[in-house]
Formats: structure tokens, sequence, C-alpha cells
């Protein structure tokens, strides 16, 4: 574990690396090291983009000195074309990844706080152009189908044998799909919004519908309980076809 104020430092310190790497425009921290760091403590680890001059982002990506300067790197990774998952010998981990100016137009994410940026570089450069992802959710009745579907076709695929594809598809797809569900059913309490993930402090967010997530994610083993469960909670707050319920528990069912 790291302290939140170890995490801050090293951040500031890629700052001041990227500042003397000659090509660098801006630090951007996202997440709990940009404009949520009411909720940075020691499990957090560091996001952030790195803006460069147009024609050096190559550069930034196949040379991570600008990193490795900073402290001793154990271990890393590219696990994208514009980054890499990272983690220092002191155990502070980061997720981050390089653009240019004109990329970072176009791509949707969650403002920022700039950490550092040249003079002359504007702090707006921390707030996204592009829209985000995910800010258009589908209506009730697309999710309520996609649910329960997921559901008949995960118990389908459970009795088959396919038991770890019967587990993503009831208690991965379904119940992703009942959890934006839960917006409808109970008042979101304060708490920092993903709009890319969920999932994330749902248990903050949703403390009565995640009460019920033991019931809807009960293991490898117990995919028929699991979607017996979601199916329980759907009918108990939605119009459930009742054709296709009773399929479901037929399929749940069967010995």
């Amino acid at each position: 574990m790291t302290s939140p104020q170890r995490l801050l430092e090293r951040l500031e310190a890629i700052g001041r690396s990227l500042e003397a790497s000659g090509h660098a425009l801006a630090l951007i921290g996202l997440g709990s090291v940009g404009l949520e760091r009411d909720r940075l403590d020691e499990h957090s680890d560091l996001d952030f983009f790195a803006v460069v001059e147009p024609g050096h982002k190559a550069r930034y990506l196949d040379d991570l000195s600008w990193l490795s300067g900073v402290a001793p790197v154990a271990f890393h990774f590219q696990n994208t074309a514009d980054g890499y998952k990272l983690l220092y010998a002191d155990g502070v981990f980061c997720e981050f990844a390089v653009f240019e100016p004109q990329e970072l137009e176009q791509i949707p994410f969650a403002a920022g706080q700039v950490v550092w940026r040249r003079a002359g570089v504007d702090a707006s450069i921390a707030t996204p152009a592009s829209r985000a992802a995910g800010s258009a959710r589908p209506g009730v009745e697309w999710q309520l189908g996609e649910a329960l579907t997921n559901l008949y076709v995960g118990l389908k695929r459970y009795r088959r044998g396919e038991k770890l594809s019967a587990m993503r598809f009831v208690q991965g797809f379904a119940l992703d799909r009942v959890l934006e569900l839960a917006s409808a059913l109970e008042a979101e309490q304060p708490a920092h919004h993903d709009p890319f993930n969920n999932e994330r402090r749902l248990e903050q967010r949703f403390p009565r519908f995640s009460a019920r997530l033991r019931e809807f994610a009960q293991g490898y083993d117990r995919t028929p309980e699991s979607a017996l469960a979601l199916l329980g909670f759907l009918e108990q707050h939605f119009a459930v076809n009742a054709a296709i319920a009773r399929e479901i528990r037929a399929l749940a069912a069967l010995g």
C-alpha cells in the first residue's frame, strides 16, 4: 500500500521530469489524482495523461526514461497503443497514456487536473472536448430485455457444460444490465460516478441495491441460483415477459 502523500509526490516528480524532457506540453492527473482527490487513499493508482508535442508521441512511448528516471521501475507493459501499466519498485502503480494535442481533442475522458503545463498551454487541456462515452444510456426496455436474454443464454450454456461462459453471461452481462436499472429503483447517494465503469463505487452509490449482490453473483458453481435471484429481482420491479421467465426457471431447475 502507498500513502496518498507519496502518490502525489510521485505525480509531481513525473511532472518535473516531463518538463525537463524537452517536448512535453502537460501532465493531466485523472480520477483520484485528478478532480476527485477527496477519494485518494492507500489503494489508489496514478492515472494520468502525458501530452506531448506533435510528432513526439512515439519517443515518449518507446523510451520511458521520463518515468524510470524518477524512481526505479519494477514492471511495465504496453496495454494499449497509447499507453502502459507500470509498477514502481516502491509499490506506486501507474496507468497512463501519451497523446498529442490533436488526439486529445478527439477522445472522451473524464475531466482531470493539470499537474504541470508548459507556459502558454491553456489549463482547459484537462477538460475533454469530446463527449464522455456512455452519457446517453439505453432505455429501461432495452436493459430489461438484455438482462432476460442474457440469463436465458447463460443458463443454456450452463446446461451444455460451459460453466465459465454461463457465469459470465449471468453474473456478468445480465448483472451489468441490472446495475444500469438500479438508478430507476433507488436514489443515487453522493459518490463519484465513473462514466466509463458503472460498477465503480456501486456500494456507496446504491447501498440498498448492493446489499443483494451476494445473491446475484454466487460464483462458478451457482449460476442457476444467481439467475433465479436476478430474475426474481426483475419481476419484483418490472413487467417481465411470462414466457421467457418460464423458460429461465425451467433451465435453472434442470437437474
